[in-house]
């Protein structure tokens, strides 16, 4: 989200200022399949303990989109907070938005993808 310190984490940044997370995650579903072979490839920074933000609303809003491009039953996980700013670090790449919501965060596991071959 626009809070995240993604220039500080990242191996490679992709800047979507001006764009919100939900519009970018359903954009990259549609080329990019979540990995089947873990039991959560979906992570949302967990809310710190204390915080007066109960559930953030945003996450319903994404559970929807992954919804509809993963058949998993529970594919999200939530992750403290600075073992997410580590999981962060290691990413292939981290994609910057403008999203203000809080607790806007979110980590994709990307899984195979498969090429349908035309017959020679």
């Amino acid at each position: 989200d626009g809070n995240f310190p993604a220039a500080s984490h990242a191996q490679r940044l992709v800047r979507c200022d001006g764009h919100g997370v939900p519009e970018i995650l359903e954009a990259i579903l549609q080329l990019f399949p979540l990995d089947q072979y873990v039991k959560q490839p979906v992570s949302f920074m967990q809310v710190v303990p204390g915080d007066t933000v109960a559930t953030p609303p945003i996450w319903s809003q994404y559970q929807a989109i992954i919804k509809s491009f993963d058949e998993a039953e529970n594919p999200v996980e939530q992750v403290e907070r600075f073992e997410f700013y580590n999981r962060a670090k290691k990413a292939y790449a981290i994609v910057a938005t403008g999203e203000s919501a809080l607790y806007a965060n979110i980590i994709l596991k990307k899984g195979v993808i498969i090429h349908m071959r035309q017959p020679v």
